[in-house]
């Protein structure tokens, strides 16, 4: 009987000692949900800015206050990294300063951390690197420089496919290779909306698409696929290329229809044997390539609005971008050199507030309204005509971004 009676105590202490430890396993994770633990926020944060890839140079950058800390995993000891986004470009020549204005807007109102891929003729690298870490203070993005770099055989012809280096994106799949999704734009690009948006369209693909693009022209009419081009064309008039978001995984995987075998050939293996077919036949280089293949490929691509790259061609000959119109515009694309000159004032009116504006918030906050005064200006062009969808989105970004209570951002 004392035996038995042994057995039961020991089981019931044993008992006992396993609700000690399963109480005090729970008050540990509870504390660590609240923010206590014995882990800090800067870890977690350090975890995308060691990040980056090769190239010539690392920008400094940080979690900033919009950043969200990894949790520690209690039982592998490693903390989750905080999502950034990847955002590329491409800058040759006299590109410098519109490439760093488009940084800014892309910062200003962006919410997650952002990785810059810089891909630049080496004779830049320098003003890069000293302008991008004169802006370290404000922890919310990093950077890393590359050189211009194609494949090595026919790189003379590559570079010199439309204009200098434009075709290097091209490549960014085949070498940003630890890079999943991508957001490539190019330097004469202006966020007028956080990148975060257009960053979230990657949720919206289905399981066929791999990239995303805007159509060339909404109206027919003044078409330039349509109406001139000598090679097949995405859709009715054709994709503009000039943001292009990408799932750079599938991109790799993929094996891609063409009209020059009967074998599918995956991105690695079918840029130069297109370009060889086409080089006669193509106006606008690397664009024109990407809309062959989508031409062959539709499945392959998601089309979003043309809200997120309007251009001159929205607008010189009336307006004809409906998103725009209803919503304002999120991404200004200013082609045709538009900001450097005097054809389209409205848009010079945005890049140049843009390009004066600092980082503070009253900077940010108070460049509507010159900006409102200078677009007043414009109304003898057309695009200066419906001047308010310049400002229409860009008002929202900075009441959402700036005007809230700082703990609510």
């Amino acid at each position: 009987m004392r035996r038995y009676l042994r057995i039961v105590v020991l089981c019931l202490a044993c008992g006992f000692c396993s609700l000690l430890y399963a109480f005090s396993q729970l008050a540990v994770s509870l504390e660590e949900g609240a923010g206590g633990g014995g882990w800090k926020p800067q870890a977690a944060a350090a975890s995308w800015l060691a990040g980056g890839g090769r190239g010539a140079g690392k920008g400094a950058g940080g979690a900033g206050p919009a950043a969200r800390p990894g949790r520690l995993d209690r039982y592998s000891l490693k903390i989750e990294p905080l999502e950034k986004m990847h955002l590329a470009v491409v800058a040759c020549g006299e590109r410098l300063e519109e490439t760093l204005t488009m940084l800014k807007s892309a910062i200003i109102f962006s919410v997650k951390p952002l990785q810059f891929h810089i891909f630049a003729e080496d004779q830049l690298h320098d003003s890069f690197k000293a302008r991008l870490d004169s802006w370290s203070f404000l922890q919310t993005f990093n950077y890393t420089l590359y050189p211009i770099t194609f494949p090595s055989e026919n790189a003379a012809e590559w570079k010199k496919l439309f204009k200098p280096c434009a075709s290097q994106r091209l490549f960014l799949p085949l070498i940003l290779k630890e890079v999943d999704s991508l957001l490539y734009v190019d330097t004469d690009i202006l966020f007028l909306r956080a990148v975060d948006d257009i960053w979230s369209l990657l949720k919206k693909f289905n399981s066929t698409q791999i990239a995303a693009m805007a159509p060339e022209h909404e109206e027919p009419r003044i078409g330039w696929y349509n109406r001139f081009a000598r090679h097949p064309y995405y859709g009715k008039t054709g994709v503009n290329s000039g943001v292009m978001l990408m799932n750079m995984t599938r991109m790799r995987r993929k094996y891609f229809k063409n009209d020059m075998t009967t074998v599918q050939l995956k991105w690695g293996d079918i840029l130069m044997p297109l370009l060889k077919k086409y080089k006669l036949n193509i106006t606008w280089g690397d664009q024109d390539l990407l809309n062959i293949m989508f031409f062959h490929n539709p499945e392959s691509l998601f089309v979003f609005p043309c809200q997120w790259n309007y251009r001159p061609d929205h607008c010189i000959y009336g307006s004809n971008c409906q998103e725009a119109e209803e919503e304002g515009i999120f991404i200004l694309h200013g082609n045709r050199g538009v900001y450097h000159d005097d054809k389209q004032p409205a848009f010079r009116a945005v890049y140049e507030a843009l390009r004066n504006c600092s980082f503070e918030d009253n900077n940010i906050r108070s460049l509507l309204k010159p900006l409102e005064l200078e677009l007043q200006k414009t109304v003898h062009t057309y695009c200066g005509k419906i001047y308010k969808i310049f400002i229409k989105q860009l008002t929202k970004s900075i009441r959402d971004r700036y005007d809230r209570p700082r703990k609510e951002r």
